[in-house]
């Protein structure tokens, strides 16, 4: 009987903290954005990065190659921290996919950064046929992450950073395509 009662205290203590997990997130997902696309940078919190100059960072693409945030200076970019086992990760990539090859031309670039080993992500780009670069990592991921304000480890997270490196938008969970690119071509 001791047992039973144990096993359902746990099962009933796991319930509230997964709910509470679940409020906090859908809490802390709604999107920060800059007031008009403009530098702001908010008293308290994660609002802080809003008009706050980009974090630098190297970090291997899937090749192995080393990248510096710096080789897109002078471009929008979105910013997208993601991995293949996170369900609305793979839900916005495709609408990601669209939105570079419409922009491109007009100096968009996303990055995507992958919370995986390169070899984990190598077929889901091709599978996925993504068009921007993947850069890819573990413990490194999670630091650039929380360099862009992403505290609590959400997945997928997303930062758009206007062409003078000043960031002005960030959205923890997923981001639909439509409201991506509203806020992309206003930086254009």
């Amino acid at each position: 009987m001791k047992r039973q009662t144990l096993a359902v205290f746990a099962a009933v203590l796991i319930s509230a903290v997964a709910a509470y997990s679940g409020y906090y997130v859908s809490q802390e997902s709604n999107a920060v954005v800059a007031d008009e696309i403009t530098p702001l940078v908010a008293a308290t919190g994660r609002d802080q990065i809003i008009g706050s100059m980009r974090a630098e960072f190297t970090l291997s693409d899937v090749a192995g190659e080393l990248r510096n945030i710096n080789e897109w200076d002078g471009k929008v970019l979105a910013i997208n921290f993601w991995a293949t086992w996170c369900p609305p990760c793979i839900k916005e990539i495709p609408e990601f996919v669209e939105i570079q090859h419409k922009y491109q031309e007009q100096g968009l670039q996303f990055i995507g950064i992958a919370l995986q080993r390169p070899e984990e992500v190598t077929e889901f780009i091709k599978e996925y046929a993504i068009n921007y670069p993947v850069l890819a990592g573990e413990m490194k991921v999670i630091k650039i992450a929380e360099s862009y304000g992403n505290d609590i480890g959400a997945l997928p997270y997303t930062v758009i950073i206007d062409r003078k490196g000043l960031i002005q938008f960030i959205k923890r969970g997923p981001l639909d395509g439509e409201s991506a690119e509203a806020i992309i071509s206003k930086l254009l």
